[in-house]
């Protein structure tokens, strides 16, 4: 295998491909093309993805690897070989192992024997977890009460692992759980040659990384709001990358083409989103504070970013454990014209009170909401001489059940309401599935068993 990122002192471009597994190929494929990438980082878990699919890994229903990864990188293999691009994915999650061999298989099948493939495995510890150790990070409860509904328990993995694979000279990785900032902080570690206990150039990474993580939403896309807030060419958003200095400095830009917008006010709203304390974002590696972190235009669509301080790296590690959380009903039904808001609530009422009385279950049971009136903000209505109504609503009603029966009884309840009134209700739509709860847990660092498969 080729090494891609050898140690310099020069620059370093890396992009982010994706923010999530559902996320638009095409703005990946303008980015290895045309920003003269050194690494492109598709970040594809939520907090549950691993969960599902480790459920369908052992039902047999489907890989345990994001089944849209092989396209996503067949779409830029050749193209990144091409540029010499590392790509780096959390992609395998619940199967980091089995996304490494069908990747390597995919490369030799697109006539690219030479591509390095690594997968880094060691962040499943639910085999290496005792229930009755851990605390509950939400709640303060003991694990071991959902020791019978446990489905999967995977530590947030650091950079160690991803700089052993680029340092066997892996052109592709494939992780599970990962923190994400770490899957942009390693090439940026391997290229400068930063010590792991350099805090401040580790923490100016990990602000780079976090930027960059959630790909369009830093190019204007969860920015956009209407005509308050707006944003050229959401049709065609491009993503963003960093063109990082030795000393951990950056600008985030993305391709001129593309759409979209980079500013400080996108990247000040991504610099804190999902962020509980900015004066300690804590990660695997470092623990970051972006409190003084300085924002600066430098061009059209151009930001400097720099300033973070630093903490040493925290004692223990997140674990996200995926519970079994029964299932998830839900019924709508729509109701339009005059007396439309009278009718979804009479349809309402009439399934709480079959609910108690045929079967003898709390009404308070039922989530009830009203799209279109209040099924995200209380409906404050206006003066009747200026909206009396609106012209139409659509009923919702949901349970959370650990009981299959309850939420199918629901979803019938809703469903007969077409011809039982009240009257002029129309399109429904009901769904009965099951779901996964998320808890979170502190390990210790040595119950962790980081290892990297070649290929």
């Amino acid at each position: 295998m080729s090494q891609r990122l050898p140690t310099a002192t020069d620059g370093l471009r890396i992009g982010a491909g994706a923010g999530f597994a559902g996320d638009r190929m095409e703005p990946a494929v303008e980015l290895v093309n045309h920003a003269q990438l050194d690494a492109l980082v598709f970040e594809l878990l939520a907090e549950r993805t691993i969960a599902l699919a480790q459920r369908r890994k052992r039902s047999g229903s489907g890989p345990g690897y994001d089944e849209r990864l092989p396209a996503r990188v067949g779409s830029v293999l050749a193209a990144a070989l091409t540029h010499g691009t590392t790509i780096i994915t959390n992609g395998g999650a619940a199967d980091p192992t089995a996304a490494g061999a069908a990747l390597a298989a995919l490369a030799h099948e697109l006539g690219h024997g030479e591509c390095g493939v690594a997968a880094v495995t060691g962040d499943d510890v639910l085999a290496a977890i005792d229930p009755a150790r851990y605390v509950v990070q939400e709640t303060g409860e003991p694990l071991s009460n959902y020791a019978d509904r446990l489905v999967s328990a995977n530590v947030y993995l650091g950079i160690a692992p991803l700089l052993d694979a680029l340092t066997q000279g892996a052109n592709l990785i494939v992780t599970g759980r990962t923190a994400d900032a770490a899957l942009f902080l390693a090439p940026l570690v391997h290229r400068f040659g930063w010590a792991m206990g350099d805090w401040a150039r580790l923490a100016a990474g990990t602000v780079v990384g976090h930027l960059l993580e959630c790909a369009g939403q830093l190019t204007g896309g969860y920015f956009a709001d209407g005509g308050r807030k707006v944003v050229p060419g959401l049709a065609r958003l491009g993503f963003p990358y960093a063109e990082v200095a030795a000393d951990g400095s950056a600008v985030v830009t993305k391709v001129p083409s593309s759409g979209g917008r980079v500013d400080r006010q996108t990247c000040i709203e991504q610099l804190l989103y999902e962020v509980e304390d900015p004066s300690r974002y804590l990660t695997p590696d470092v623990v970051a504070d972006m409190t003084s972190v300085e924002l600066r235009a430098v061009g059209p669509d151009r930001v400097a970013v720099r300033g973070a301080m630093d903490l040493p790296a925290p004692a223990t590690l997140k674990a996200s454990v995926g519970i079994d959380d029964g299932f998830l009903a839900s019924g709508a039904i729509s109701y339009a014209g005059p007396g439309c808001v009278a009718r979804a609530e009479l349809a309402a009422a009439i399934i709480r009170e079959r609910w108690a009385q045929l079967y003898m279950r709390d009404p308070a049971m039922l989530h009830v909401t009203y799209i279109g009136q209040n099924s995200s903000t209380p409906w404050l209505p206006l003066p009747v001489a200026v909206a009396a109504e609106p012209p139409e609503v659509r009923l919702r009603v949901a349970i959370q059940s650990l009981e299959r029966q309850v939420a199918v009884d629901l979803a019938h309840e809703v469903e007969a309401l077409y011809t039982n009134g009240p009257a002029g209700g129309g399109g429904v739509e009901t769904s009965v599935k099951s779901t996964i709860g998320m808890l979170s847990i502190l390990v210790e660092r040595d119950l962790v068993r980081p290892r990297v498969v070649l290929f």
